[in-house]
């Protein structure tokens, strides 16, 4: 059932639509993986490093806002519950428990940059087909490069 016609042919709006759907399960995951690790990080830096996850999660929360809204527009449901987070994500699995700093620190290097990789793929696979998703992810892959530039140097 379409609710909303999209103006892509069929084909556009296929790799369109599983590129945003793909981008949303990547963003709320990271979401989800950066308040995990503030809940529980510990160590000398756990301050700056506790409020730094949570600027992470504002901006992968807003992304995925807009992400699924781009994909509403175009006609296509997106689905951000718990179960296809969990099955699509690009992001390994968070360790449970207290976590260290410089684990906290690793631990999101990693995973924005799984995520990083993704967003770059669907710039590239976009372009033709949409530009104005492709814009997007654009936008998208330049914030989370910044955060993972500042976990990196965190690293170092």
């Amino acid at each position: 059932m379409y609710v909303v016609k999209s103006p892509l042919s069929d084909a556009d709006l296929k790799t369109v639509s599983e590129a945003l759907q793909g981008a949303l399960v990547d963003l709320v995951d990271l979401a989800l993986v950066a308040k995990q690790i503030h809940w529980n990080v510990v160590g000398p830096r756990f301050r700056s490093i506790h409020l730094q996850l949570d600027e992470v999660v504002d901006s992968a929360r807003a992304h995925s806002d807009t992400v699924a809204e781009r994909a509403s527009a175009l006609g296509v449901p997106p689905d951000g519950r718990a179960a296809t987070v969990a099955s699509g994500s690009g992001i390994k699995t968070t360790p449970a428990g207290w976590i260290k700093d410089t684990d906290a620190v690793g631990t999101m290097v990693a995973a924005l940059g799984a995520v990083i990789t993704r967003m770059r793929e669907r710039v590239n696979g976009t372009g033709e087909a949409d530009p104005v998703s492709q814009d997007i992810f654009i936008g998208i892959t330049a914030d989370l490069e910044k955060h993972h530039w500042m976990f990196q140097a965190e690293h170092a």
